[in-house]
């Protein structure tokens, strides 16, 4: 073989080469710009979402003051029903007991009036012993209609 076909032979190689080589880059380089695009996109959807994940956060935990505010107001509530509820008993276990004292001091006055009163056996006021009144045979249990 002829040297000048060799030396064309390696040329057209070497060109081969730097084609092959430069194709490569550009390659390289458009994959590389694909690449910081998707970046970018992707911090930029991590931004949105941190901002959304701060902003559930602030909600949650303004959801999660008010309920502890709202239980505190229950609370609080309920312990002044108590309270009012034992001062209630306290005020009703006083009465009892003045009626009782006074019961007492009517039946030294006056003895076995209390039992012919009618109030002191039953003890529901209504001044029938069962507690229910007897019912009246000449009235009309149900209710009538107009027409």
């Amino acid at each position: 073989m002829d040297a000048w076909v060799v030396v064309l032979i390696v040329v057209v190689a070497v060109a081969l080469l730097v084609v092959l080589a430069l194709a490569m880059a550009k390659r390289n380089r458009i994959n590389g710009a694909r690449k910081r695009e998707q970046a970018r996109d992707h911090l930029r959807e991590a931004e949105l979402r941190g901002a959304q994940a701060e902003k559930e956060q602030a909600l949650a935990e303004e959801q999660a003051a008010r309920a502890r505010r709202e239980r505190a107001e229950v609370e609080e509530r309920t312990r002044l029903a108590e309270q009012e509820a034992r001062e209630r008993a306290a005020t009703a276990k006083d009465h009892a007991s003045a009626a009782e004292q006074l019961r007492a001091k009517a039946e030294k006055l006056a003895p076995g009036l209390a039992d012919q009163s009618g109030r002191h056996a039953d003890r529901d006021g209504d001044g029938y012993p069962d507690g229910r009144a007897p019912e009246a045979p000449d009235q009309p249990t149900g209710g009538a209609t107009r027409r």
